[in-house]
């Protein structure tokens, strides 16, 4: 399985991006499906996830703005990220959870900047 994000951008504080991750195979037997991130200098970490029955959950950094979702025909997740600050600037990628990694990809650039 290749995954590929996109959807990335320079975008003001207070502004809003929908990330998606597609995916090369089927992500339906992907039980845990989660997005990462990794700001410069930082190590990559898991902000949001979520189990193909729907259920998610969230790294605190990220909880009540970013909203995470997933279309198994589609074999894509998405990220809609709301009220973006400047600390999450970083590139996002999209994996496993615990991650494989075989499954990263290129990752999709997201910049908060006025």
């Amino acid at each position: 399985v290749q995954l590929q994000a996109s959807g990335g951008g320079l975008v003001q504080p207070g502004g809003s991006l929908r990330l998606s991750c597609a995916a090369s195979g089927s992500i339906f037997s992907i039980n845990f499906m989660g997005w990462y991130r990794q700001a410069p200098g930082n190590e990559r970490e898991l902000i949001a996830w979520i189990t193909s029955g729907g259920i998610t959950n969230y790294g605190d950094s990220v909880k009540g703005r970013f909203t995470i979702s997933r279309d198994n025909a589609k074999n894509t997740v998405y990220l809609q990220m709301n009220s973006l600050k400047p600390e999450d600037t970083a590139v996002y990628y999209c994996n496993s959870v615990p991650f494989r990694p075989a499954y990263w990809g290129q990752g999709t650039q997201v910049t908060v900047s006025s």
